[in-house]
């Protein structure tokens, strides 16, 4: 018998049924989901998705800021700022950068230095920054490119405002130059400020004034389309311009100096002593800074360190020298002013002199001698044998306490980044070396050789100081501040740096009177650029010794190897009884301050007070009886 199911509707029919519901039910819920979600999106967070959507439609896009002009007192431009075209990418627009730029080099030049420096800040910047791949584009690039945008996804074609330098090396060493964001700079700046910005201030007045020259970015708030593209503007915030510097330098005072040292390596500085303002700022040889705007190559940039004058170091700024007999305009005061040496006794210069119980000679320059000696004589002369005797009577720490007041020993304050400060030996500062103090070490300090160093920059604050009264004030470079779209100027108030505190006033009238004989009597050893001139100079020499010389040796200039030759200084102010202008220049291996660096002061000088150059005169002068 077969046995046959029979078929049970109702049950089904109440599966299906509570099947249905349960899908119903799912149903439902996801409708109810969608709903929520739907409601979340449109009434809670509408303003939030608002913001992403306006965001990918709208693009705000930086304007870089006219940096601020520098310029010299009479209005000259030394940095100023030309539009360029220039070629940028957004690496994250890109898909394939190999590619692209294979296919950029088809329609603009692009050399390896471009690349590598491309790949270089491709490492170091965000990638939704623009890159710069090619600055300086000719117009018919340019052409090309504008034609093939479409072509190219994150390429873009800007015109920029480059930073110049029209006068090329000149003033480079205190005027500075920009160059690129590195990655150090990047990690230590505010990034908005220099949003859309590619370059900063790397060294001078650039580096020093950044904040005063770069402006405030401005904003412009572009439609684009889905591939990136600008649609339209719908709003602009204008940059600020930078504030432009109006220095103290005169640029023709500038060029004159620089050619007066022609291609010998060393320093000028000018300055007005009762103000602080320098007037010219030399350091020689000079170099092109334009290169370094968007990278020096490597060839080139290996070309000036290489090379053996060193023209990337600020000598004016940054040399360290001897200051040879220029240290006695200074030591001379002293002599005037301590109580354990009389300067009003003579001393006796047989051309050498010996610390008692000992054999050793510290000869004077003069082999024959000076004979007997006088403060005046000493100074006008430059006899070392009478401040080989000062110094020993005064001992190393009383002349640097002495010579600290002029500002020997310490930065000058100058508005300008990493200045050197020089040194002044003491007793302590050896022993802390862990050495002993010698006392011959004190008989060459008298005439500044040993361990003392100035930098130029020093000298001439030092001089200036003299030539004020005993006050030495801070030298400075930028002279007013003007606002680029008010014309607001705001001027540089002389800033007082140390007072050189006297027992008697008139000793310094005396040192004066010294000096002044330096330049203008037949046995002074400046007498060469003096002798003619229309206005009353005082001044030193100096003749830094670079290359010691053995007992029984003599030193013969024309046998030494230039590098070796002694260096050459001279600091001077005029006119004396009014004095505009405080000069110190030094020629490195240039032999004797009398002939090698005391003309250039004249003709800075004569530039100054004459308002024009003259011949120098030591060609045509009178034999001076002392050469130094």
């Amino acid at each position: 018998m077969l046995n046959i199911p029979i078929k049970d509707q109702f049950r089904e029919s109440r599966l299906f049924n509570a099947r249905l519901t349960v899908v119903g039910v799912i149903v439902l819920a996801l409708i109810l989901a969608l709903f929520l979600r739907l409601v979340y999106l449109q009434v809670f967070a509408h303003r939030h998705f608002e913001t992403l959507s306006q965001a990918n439609r709208v693009k705000p896009i930086p304007i870089q800021p006219p940096r601020g002009l520098v310029l010299d007192r009479n209005g000259v431009v030394l940095a100023q700022n030309y539009p360029v075209y220039t070629l940028e990418i957004i690496p994250e627009q890109v898909d394939d950068m190999n590619s692209l730029l294979e296919e950029l080099k088809q329609v603009v030049s692009l050399n390896e230095a471009d690349l590598k420096a491309f790949r270089k800040q491709l490492r170091e910047r965000p990638r939704f920054e623009n890159i710069l791949l090619r600055s300086n584009l000719t117009e018919e690039e340019a052409a090309r490119l504008a034609v093939r945008r479409t072509y190219f996804s994150g390429v873009e074609l800007e015109a920029r405002l480059q930073r110049h330098y029209p006068l090329a090396g000149l003033g480079v060493h205190f005027l500075g130059y920009v160059g690129r964001i590195n990655e150090q700079e990047l990690e230590r700046i505010d990034k908005a400020a220099y949003r859309g910005m590619q370059h900063i201030g790397k060294l001078g007045v650039e580096i020093s004034y950044e904040k005063t020259l770069l402006g405030q970015v401005g904003f412009e708030k572009v439609e684009t389309n889905a591939h990136g593209r600008s649609l339209r503007i719908l709003e602009r915030i204008a940059p600020v311009a930078g504030k432009n510097l109006y220095l103290s330098i005169d640029a023709r005072l500038q060029s004159l100096a620089e050619q007066a040292l022609g291609p010998r390596r060393g320093a000028v500085i000018a300055m007005e002593p009762a103000t602080g303002a320098v007037l010219a700022f030399v350091s020689t040889p000079t170099y092109d800074p334009n290169p370094f705007v968007n990278g020096i190559d490597q060839d080139s940039y290996n070309a000036l360190l290489n090379d053996p004058d060193k023209p990337l170091i600020n000598r004016a700024l940054n040399g360290q020298y001897a200051p040879g007999s220029t240290i006695k305009a200074f030591l001379g005061l002293a002599a005037l002013e301590v109580g354990n040496f009389d300067a009003s006794k003579p001393v006796v210069c047989p051309g050498w002199f010996t610390l008692p119980g000992s054999s050793h000679q510290f000869r004077d320059w003069k082999k024959a001698g000076h004979g007997i000696m006088n403060l005046h004589d000493a100074v006008v002369q430059s006899c070392d044998v009478y401040f080989y005797k000062l110094a020993v009577a005064m001992e190393v720490d009383a002349m640097k306490k002495f010579l600290e007041p002029f500002g020997f020993g310490a930065r000058t304050g100058v508005d300008l980044l990493g200045e050197s400060e020089g040194l002044l030996p003491s007793v302590a500062w050896k022993k802390a070396r862990g050495q002993p103090w010698y006392p011959g070490e004190t008989v060459i300090t008298g005439i500044g050789q040993g361990y003392v160093l100035a930098t130029p920059l020093q000298l001439a604050t030092a001089t200036a100081a003299l030539a004020n009264h005993g006050v030495r004030l801070k030298p400075r470079l930028v002279r007013t501040t003007v606002d680029a779209k008010t014309q607001a100027a705001r001027e540089t108030v002389p800033e007082t740096a140390g007072q050189i505190v006297l027992k008697k006033k008139e000793h310094l009238d005396i040192q004066i009177r010294n000096l002044m004989d330096v330049v203008h009597t037949n046995k002074g050893t400046a007498y060469g650029i003096g002798y003619n001139a229309p206005y009353k100079i005082a001044g030193k020499t100096g003749t830094a010794q670079v290359k010691s010389i053995a007992q029984g040796q003599s030193y013969r200039e024309k046998l030494t190897p230039e590098r070796f030759r002694d260096h050459a200084l001279f600091v001077s102010f005029a006119p004396v009884e009014d004095p505009r202008v405080a000069v110190a220049v030094i020629v490195e291996n240039g032999g004797h301050g009398s002939s090698a660096a005391a003309p250039i002061a004249r003709k800075v000088m004569d530039h100054v007070i004459l308002g024009k150059a003259v011949a120098a005169p030591a060609a045509a002068a009178p034999a001076s009886e002392n050469d130094e």
